[in-house]
């Protein structure tokens, strides 16, 4: 073999190669980046379907600490909300809002609360119903957390 053909051969496959590892090297770059937007994007939904249930379940349990009538319109928006966790949300999320659900819905069955029940309740820390899913949505962004390596 001709030396020149040999070192034309070996310019060829070092361009070749060095351009296969340019463009694995920009291509696995860019998977990383779309992928670490979609985990910030999905954060920010979850967390903001997370802050409205939160909200709205606390009214509802306001209401049915005081009355014994469902507030229906604001029952139905509740659930719906936990409907759309379904679609986003771990299994353990979805559990946690369950409870709360049927823990407003047991609360409206139960005589209301005068002022100083409530004020008891506040104080013995049984007003809270939201630590459990609390703690389940933490453990879920945890999880949405972009990989570092």
């Amino acid at each position: 073999m001709n030396a020149s053909i040999i070192s034309a051969l070996s310019a060829l496959l070092g361009a070749a190669i060095g351009g296969t590892a340019s463009f694995l090297a920009s291509w696995m770059t860019q998977r990383m980046q779309v992928q670490a937007q979609w985990l910030i994007q999905e954060r920010l939904r979850r967390q903001e379907l997370y802050k409205e249930f939160i909200e709205e379940a606390s009214k509802c349990y306001i209401d049915a600490l005081q009355h014994d009538k469902g507030d229906i319109p604001s029952l139905v928006t509740l659930y719906s909300k936990i409907d759309r966790m379904r679609v986003l949300s771990a299994p353990k999320v979805i559990d946690s809002a369950e409870q709360i659900g049927r823990k407003i819905l047991d609360t409206y069955l139960e005589p209301d609360k005068s002022f100083l029940e409530l004020r008891e309740m506040v104080n013995s820390n049984s007003i809270r119903i939201i630590g459990d899913f609390s703690q389940a949505c933490r453990e879920e962004f945890e999880s949405l957390r972009p990989r570092q390596f």
